[in-house]
């Protein structure tokens, strides 16, 4: 899964009410050179329709692999899964990992009891055991209701984190401290320096040309978003920057980027390119959305939306 598909992971689940902070269980168990983790509530998904129809029109096929995973183990994601989290590290020689952790009303007896009638096996892992899913995936409990799942190599450096043979996500401080403002939120995400560089440089289009951008991209430290769907859609992005001075550069930057649309866009797009508001507020800079359910629903199928869900 790249970088960008989850990051539009988080849009596509966004949900209405309660937060999703992530199981207490499952941040050990994240290694320390992470890319991007993005938290969901499920519990709300089903409550609204036009959250739905995103999930419906712009669901990454790697993200519905994983959904697939958990209904393979006779966990139903809509109705037995209340949190789930997606973590993307480096892994070396090995690139990118993505692994996942769901917690909810399933208890590992009840999928494990399962795995024995379908006489499936774990494998030792130092003193975890790790069962085998379809598809090449395997999955192992944290907890008694917190599942750990991803193909091997990257439930197996998850498990090096938790276990303490390698570094974990409290030892990046860029990641870690970006994390507190927004877990409370429903839906919420942290991407690095270099996705939030490439995140930048895709909205930007024409913009990300100038000389302007490609001079303070480095002073850049990282993102941050929300999501809900709670009377209409509301989007809010932090990009973390060094100093004042880059982020109001960059809120510059960011408004020209959008008149840039605004001057190919249709008459939908553009009525929505109107309610993004962008600031700056000491070293952030700070964009909001906002739109009614009839209207978001309508951007669904523009190009504009097309664009940026690639």
């Amino acid at each position: 899964m790249s970088i960008q598909k989850l990051y539009v992971c988080t849009i596509v689940l966004s949900a209405v009410a309660w937060g999703a902070a992530m199981p207490s269980s499952a941040r050990p168990a994240i290694p320390s050179d992470v890319q991007q983790i993005i938290t969901v509530d499920y519990r709300a998904l089903k409550n609204s329709g036009t959250a739905m129809a995103l999930k419906a029109q712009v669901l990454p096929p790697s993200l519905k692999e994983f959904e697939g995973q958990l209904k393979g183990v006779g966990i139903n994601p809509d109705k037995d899964v209340d949190e789930l989290t997606f973590a993307s590290y480096r892994s070396g020689k090995q690139g990118i990992k993505v692994v996942g952790v769901a917690q909810g009303s399933f208890t590992s007896k009840s999928v494990l009891q399962k795995m024995r009638l379908n006489k499936v096996k774990p494998l030792k892992y130092r003193d975890s055991d790790i069962y085998p899913m379809a598809n090449g995936m395997d999955m192992m409990f944290l907890d008694d209701n917190t599942m750990l799942f991803g193909d091997a190599g990257a439930v197996k450096g998850a498990l090096d984190a938790r276990d303490g043979y390698t570094s974990s996500l409290d030892s990046n401080s860029q990641i870690a401290d970006m994390i507190g403002p927004v877990e409370s939120g429903v839906v919420w995400s942290v991407l690095d320096q270099q996705g939030t560089q490439n995140m930048l440089l895709s909205a930007l289009g024409d913009a990300g040309k100038l000389a302007d951008f490609d001079m303070i991209k480095r002073r850049v430290i990282g993102s941050r978003y929300t999501m809900n769907f709670q009377s209409g859609v509301n989007f809010d992005l932090d990009i973390v920057t060094s100093d004042s001075v880059t982020a109001g550069t960059l809120s510059s930057l960011v408004k020209a980027g959008v008149l840039y649309r605004k001057m190919t866009a249709t008459p939908i797009e553009k009525a929505a390119l109107e309610n993004v508001s962008v600031n700056s507020d000491s070293s952030n800079l700070q964009m909001h959305f906002k739109a009614d359910d009839k209207q978001f629903q309508s951007l669904l199928h523009s190009d504009l939306f097309a664009a940026v869900s690639k």
